[in-house]
Formats: C-alpha cells, sequence, structure tokens
C-alpha cells in the first residue's frame, strides 16, 4: 500500500507539471481532486503502518500530493481559472 502512495504521489506531481504548460493549466480542475484523494490515503496508509515499520514511501507520496493539490491551487488562481 506505501508503493501505491508513493506511485500516486508522482503521478500527481507529474499531472501539476503538465498543468504548469500554457494552455494546460485547465488540467489541474483534475488533478487537484486526484492528489487530494492520494493524500488521503497516503495519510491513511502511514497511519495504519505496523509499528517499527518503515513508512518512508507513504510520508513521501503524502507531501508530492500536498505539494500538487497546493500549487496546483495556485496556478489556477494565478491563470483565473481558465488557463
Amino acid at each position: 500500500m506505501q508503493v501505491i502512495s508513493f506511485a500516486w504521489g508522482i503521478v500527481a506531481i507529474l499531472g501539476f507539471i503538465v498543468g504548469l504548460f500554457p494552455c494546460l493549466g485547465a488540467f489541474n480542475w483534475v488533478n487537484i481532486p486526484f492528489a487530494f484523494i492520494g493524500l488521503i490515503v497516503s495519510y491513511i496508509t502511514r497511519k495504519n503502518a505496523k509499528p517499527g515499520e518503515p513508512n518512508r514511501p507513504a510520508t513521501f507520496g503524502m507531501y508530492l500530493c500536498l505539494v500538487a493539490v497546493f500549487l496546483g491551487a495556485i496556478r489556477l488562481i494565478l491563470g483565473f481559472g481558465i488557463l
């Protein structure tokens, strides 16, 4: 499950990078909910880890999703939500 959280974070940050290109900023309308769901999944995975089990992949995936949500929202605000 931690690997899935990590992969989800990478896909979310790649989606954010695609949304940075001119005329593709509207892609963030799809990427932000995707990254938010990934943030929730990563948080649940991290909290359900067994004591002593390393949870670095889930934590890193959670941070990647968080960055994708915040920076994607800023991109939408700066582009007036249409670009």
